[in-house]
């Protein structure tokens, strides 16, 4: 078994994206209650995706630059690629999802790119 099933969760996880770079199309963004501190942040929900994706301020402000505003009501029908890679965190190199431009709709991914993302399982 791998690990990473071993502890599930409601987000997504960097493991989940399994080393592809699936383009996925923003649904919604809700504030939640989220960690143990049960504080207040914002989740972004993908179309045809269980599972959203906590946001911390660098995808947030990378995802207001694709988008071209601040203002998360503006957000869905956005496409955006996630990817995962590392940084460091609390003094330790830790897994992370990070997200960046997609392709126009209808252009050619890279071949190692998984265009369906729903054959992703998060």
């Amino acid at each position: 078994m791998n690990i990473n099933g071993a502890f599930p969760s409601n987000f997504i996880k960097a493991a989940d994206l399994q080393g592809s770079e699936p383009i996925v199309t923003i649904k919604s963004v809700e504030f939640e209650p989220v960690g143990q501190e049960k504080e207040m942040k914002p989740v972004v929900y993908f179309v045809n995706k269980e599972k959203g994706m906590v946001l911390n301020k660098t995808n947030a402000n990378t995802i207001a630059t694709l988008t071209g505003t601040f203002e998360t009501e503006d957000w869905p029908d956005s496409r955006i690629r996630l990817y995962a890679t590392t940084t460091a965190f609390q003094g330790k190199t830790v897994d992370t999802i990070r997200i960046k431009a997609a392709p126009p709709a209808g252009a050619k991914p890279a071949p190692v790119v998984i265009e369906n993302a729903d054959e992703i399982p998060f």
